[in-house]
């Protein structure tokens, strides 16, 4: 039995990619992205591990840095603690001198520890310590003559200048290593630049093409809808009694709604996946760029720093990284809107009895608080019965009424009025009239389409809205139109039958 299933699903598998369709031309082309995308992925994550390990090269070489600094500051205080005691004969002088012993051994050993892993820093290492161990011994030396009395000895053996030269030789030799470690990181922060711009290219190349993607996506999604529509269009002015020819465009408008749900099956799961890699990435990337800005601010502290790379780092990564993350926010909220779209094509209709009056009250008075606070009224005058679908009902008005309270004039007092009479042949008209901006007439066609919008875009929207409406409208078996004029307001006209009567196949139309 599971061969069985196995062999079906390979011989749908093959019609599916031997027939010439829009389908396989959007899974031929989600192939192609995803490849791109597990490459960038793969290419983002050896990036990322790159830059990780040349930080923390970076970071014990600063270390390294410090502990030789240590040594220095160290030899000072004992220096210091040693001329005290010299000059004084007082025994608390010389507890700054045990301290700075206690600090140098721990920065002694990093040092040698730091000469094992890297041989090349054997000889600058080597040289710092046998100076520092000269001059401790001489330090030494002169503390013991003056223990024993011998003061006048000790302090002629430091007029010597002996210990001065050990001095300014463990200075200059700690200096030269400080050069050596400071070259190396430069060089390294330099790769690390060189790593976070190409993460940052490939992560900006899959941001454009996911882009890309979902607007293409929008256009297929549009080509279905318009159609759909037409095809149900053609259906409806055939003649009755040509059943077969019912039969065939029936059949054609089932391939088409099987197309779409395909296609929004495609657009949840798939698209989806890789936008939310872009959005982690996005996310490494930018830690990424901070890592990058404290080795910077470091690096500062030391020498000048290409002001080029200082802007890359602090102002276009983060600038970019900005329009990345709007780039993937609007391409969620697109593939939110069209899989409501498609979900709303495959639900069943349930008709009852409605009382549209009191509906559209209801409606009217959940938006009470947007109209209080613009000083806006809706007035719902009697409005007559029908039979229909109860949500879809309630989405197309509510979709309509909600339209007019966010596109009214600030100029002038919002007045909206939902008004309704019986006409014959056994059909219903609504009206959702408004004061508000108007539509121009070019747009009163266009904005019913997907993803088209009229007027100032100072609202929020992805213009799915009304597209939304017209095909929830159709769906009941009813028309949509709308007369306005720019600047004086709308008015939309809803037609429906008095009684919903369902194909026999069920509701879902």
């Amino acid at each position: 039995m599971m061969m069985l299933a196995s062999q079906n699903s390979w011989f749908r598998f093959r019609d599916f990619a031997r027939t010439p369709s829009l389908g396989r031309s959007v899974a031929a082309m989600l192939v192609v992205a995803f490849a791109v995308l597990i490459l960038v992925n793969v290419t983002t994550f050896v990036m990322m591990q790159r830059t990780a390990g040349v930080n923390r090269t970076i970071e014990h070489a600063q270390q390294m840095r410090r502990a030789s600094r240590t040594v220095l500051i160290a030899m000072l205080d004992a220096e210091t603690a040693q001329r005290g005691y010299l000059l004084t004969g007082r025994s608390d002088f010389l507890q700054p001198f045990l301290d700075a012993e206690e600090k140098m051994k721990p920065a002694v050993a990093f040092l040698d520890e730091g000469a094992a892993r890297d041989p090349t820093l054997k000889a600058p290492i080597e040289r710092i310590h046998t100076l520092a161990d000269q001059k401790w011994t001489e330090m030494e030396a002169t503390l013991n003559l003056a223990r024993q009395g011998r003061i006048g000895q000790a302090i002629q053996s430091v007029r010597s200048g002996e210990g001065k030269r050990y001095m300014d030789e463990l200075r200059t030799a700690i200096d030269d290593f400080d050069a050596i470690k400071s070259a190396r990181i430069a060089s390294r922060t330099h790769r690390m630049e060189a790593f976070g711009a190409l993460t940052f290219t490939m992560n900006a190349i899959t941001g454009v093409l996911l882009l890309v993607l979902a607007l293409l996506s929008g256009w297929m999604v549009r080509r279905y809808v318009n159609e759909v529509q037409s095809a149900r269009e053609e259906v409806h002015a055939l003649n009755v009694g040509l059943e077969a020819t019912v039969q065939e465009r029936t059949g054609d408008l089932m391939r088409a709604n099987e197309e779409i749900q395909r296609f929004a099956y495609i657009v949840s799961h798939d698209l989806r996946a890789p936008l939310v890699n872009v959005m982690g990435y996005t996310s490494e990337l930018e830690q990424a760029g901070k890592v990058v800005d404290k080795a910077i601010v470091a690096a500062e502290k030391t020498r000048p720093v290409d002001p080029e790379v200082v802007m890359a780092v602090r102002e276009d990564m983060p600038e970019a990284i900005g329009f990345i993350r709007a780039s993937t926010a609007k391409m969620d909220r697109l593939i939110n809107a069209i899989l409501k779209l498609s979900r709303e094509g495959r639900r069943n209709l349930s008709p009852e009895t409605l009382d549209m009056t009191a509906m559209t009250q209801a409606i009217a008075d959940s938006v009470h608080h947007q109209t209080e606070a613009s000083g806006a009224r809706i007035e719902v005058q009697v409005l007559p019965e029908i039979e229909s679908d109860r949500l879809s009902m309630e989405q197309v008005l509510g979709n309509l009424i909600d339209n007019a309270v966010k596109y009214l004039d600030a100029d002038r007092p919002g007045r909206i009025v939902v008004s309704g009479e019986e006409v014959a042949g056994g059909w219903a008209v609504y009206r959702i009239a408004d004061n508000g901006r108007g539509i121009a007439p070019r747009d009163h066609e266009r904005i019913f389409e997907l993803f088209r919008r009229s007027g100032k875009q100072d609202r929020t929207g992805e213009g799915l809205g009304l597209a939304f409406v017209r095909n929830s409208v159709r769906r009941l078996g009813g028309t949509i139109d709308v007369e306005s004029e720019l600047g004086k307001g709308s008015t939309f006209v809803l037609k429906f039958p008095k009684r919903l009567i369902l194909p026999e196949t069920g509701a879902s139309l």
